[in-house]
């Protein structure tokens, strides 16, 4: 491609609406351009990244056997319903974009498709003799992201593959699990990622077991916590360790004492003279159902520990049951106002101990629990003579233990934040040391959670019907071509992996005006596009100088200016990743570069 005929335009400044290297540089070098909020078109360089990404994609989903297909981005709201998704995509985390038809029928644009392909299988799978089956898609999806940013990171409208697999039982589904775990790890490589596979919360997809393939970036939106002999990964929100050994209480006796303003963990341990890890803190959280019903939770955990809200969210689903419910719409710590809503009368907030009465919630409103649902983490279990709060303002008991002043919660469960320095489970000798993350695959074992919900079985060897076990697996493919962006660049602009980048080589002619700089990169140009090297030339009436900037904006791996080295048969060679150049004679250069490339794609 001559880039003087291609739609082309460099910024020399960062984009306001840009925040991240990997935005402003996909903006500046003329890769995509914003038409609204989240919203963002490929232009013909960034298509061709995305058309390499999906060709490696696909290539490593057909190796494993999966069928490719397409599915309607248009999907009846009943669907949803039937599986019990639609009141969790369109309320509680609200990122489906919903809708009526002239008709007055709900739709909505699919952000995912378990209750499509489950549909399909209902209605097309009778035998256990038609399984396994794998179904995958490439396509664009949509979310109606609370707050779009970072370009292509997290959009509402985007690039992802999607495949769904069907089984006739787990040992089936794990195979198929293991086949995607290999797959996705050849398509990181093949992209020149770096990457790491870490164990990660199913959310509202569900199921039993997942995996999520993050490339190591500073900008991450995702905090990985893993361990130096390589045998432990995982997202904040799953991890687990070993925390801190808790210090022996100083207090041999129980007593309440007046703890005026220590309303938080650092000024009652200042006052008491005491450590965080001698204290039991009292967390409220107000959770709000799917069928509207709001329960009061109270989480005691150790003082130096904060509550992971994804853990706690997960064990409170448990219980969606007792209280009529199937999903969460919410979970918040509810403040002045959302207090007002339920509070029987003022809380001692920063002073509340586990044994926090029922009667602060009111009992005539029969959308609310009447009595707080009371959960601890481990942290807490254990420890004797502790310090917490008297459920009076400006007083704390020290002294307190389990079984004595107060009643353990039912239930105990790992409810807090792993953190940087905690003790590996598999190993106490190992730290967990952190890491940032972007999320660019995931996969899950679903089980039965749909085919139950949906009515999708099949036919056993013994006549039985059985419900389908199924899987999913995603990866996102506009995002995996912005992740590498972020994973590679210097104060020039971007370097792209080879195997991803738009074109291999761009020659640069300095004077377009000298025929000979001309007639010898257009030889080259036609050299090169003949033996599979794909190469832009740039032809451009442009300034020598402003032509070098622009090649080490966009990234083309490997620049070939022919300069002055032409008067004696040479042209110069620029690898953009390391900024190495020499002259090359020109007879050698399309050998040369040969090696170079089929080098970096097979690494």
């Amino acid at each position: 491609m001559r880039l003087s005929q291609m739609l082309f335009v460099t910024l020399r400044e960062d984009p306001a609406e840009a925040e991240i290297p990997s935005h402003k540089l996909l903006v500046r070098a003329g890769y995509i351009r914003r038409i609204g909020s989240g919203v963002y078109a490929y232009l013909p360089l960034m298509w061709r990244v995305l058309q390499k990404v999906s060709q490696i994609v696909r290539e490593e989903m057909n190796a494993t056997g999966a069928q490719e297909c397409l599915l309607p981005q248009v999907q009846p709201s009943e669907l949803w319903k039937e599986s019990g998704r639609w009141d969790t995509y369109t309320k509680a985390e609200g990122i489906m974009f919903a809708l009526k038809d002239r008709r007055d029928r709900e739709l909505a644009l699919g952000p995912t498709h378990e209750e499509v392909i489950t549909t399909i299988a209902k209605e097309m799978i009778r035998s256990y003799q038609q399984l396994p089956l794998h179904l995958y898609q490439i396509q664009t999806k949509f979310r109606d992201e609370i707050r779009p940013r970072f370009g292509l990171m997290r959009g509402r409208e985007f690039i992802m593959k999607d495949g769904y697999s069907f089984h006739t039982d787990e040992e089936s589904l794990k195979q198929t699990y293991n086949d995607m775990d290999r797959a996705y790890r050849n398509m990181l490589r093949r992209c020149g990622l770096e990457f790491v596979a870490v164990e990660a919360d199913s959310g509202a997809i569900g199921g039993s077991g997942s995996q999520e393939f993050m490339v190591l970036a500073d900008a991450g939106e995702d905090e990985v916590l893993y361990t130096g002999d390589g045998k432990y990964a995982a997202n904040v929100e799953k991890a687990t360790s070993v925390p801190p050994d808790a210090i022996p209480s100083s207090f041999t006796s129980y007593e309440k004492r007046e703890t005026p303003d220590t309303a938080t963990i650092a000024t009652v341990c200042d006052f008491l003279k005491c450590d965080p890890t001698q204290v039991v803190k009292n967390v409220l959280y107000q959770v709000v159902y799917d069928n509207g019903m709001t329960v009061l939770v109270l989480v005691s955990i150790r003082g130096d520990r904060d509550v992971n809200d994804v853990k706690l969210q997960n064990e409170l689903t448990k219980l969606a049951g007792e209280f009529g419910g199937k999903a969460i719409l919410a979970l918040t710590v509810p403040d002045a106002e959302a207090q007002e809503k339920w509070a029987a009368k003022p809380l001692p907030l920063g002073y509340i101990a586990p044994n926090l009465e029922d009667d602060y919630i009111i009992k005539t409103d029969k959308q609310v629990h009447a009595k707080f649902v009371r959960l601890a983490d481990r942290t807490v279990v254990d420890l004797k003579h502790f310090v917490t709060g008297a459920n009076e303002s400006g007083y704390h008991v020290v002294g307190a233990n389990w079984g004595e002043q107060f009643q353990l919660p039912k239930i105990v469960a790992d409810l807090r934040k792993a953190e940087k320095g905690d003790r590996a489970v598999h190993d106490p000798t190992q730290t967990l040391e952190s890491a940032r993350g972007i999320e660019v695959g995931h996969i899950f074992q679903l089980g039965s959670k749909y085919s139950e919900a949906m009515g999708a079985t099949y036919t056993d060897e013994n006549g039985n019907d059985l419900p389908l076990m199924m899987g999913c697996y995603g990866v996102g493919v506009s995002r995996l071509a912005q992740a590498a962006v972020e994973q590679s660049y210097d104060k020039d602009g971007i370097i792209w992996p080879v195997a991803i980048a738009p074109y291999h080589v761009v020659i640069v002619v300095p004077n377009v005006s000298d025929s000979k700089q001309m007639e010898v990169a257009q030889q080259l140009y036609k050299e090169l596009n003949a033996v599979g090297i794909e190469t832009l030339l740039d032809d451009r009436n442009e300034r020598a100088g402003v032509k070098f900037k622009d090649a080490d904006l966009v990234g083309i791996p490997y620049r070939v200016v022919t300069g002055r080295a032409i008067k004696s048969g040479k042209v110069e060679l620029v690898e953009r990743a390391t900024h190495e150049s020499g002259e090359v004679p020109l007879d050698g250069v399309v050998s040369l570069l040969q090696e170079k490339i089929d080098r970096a794609l097979e690494k």
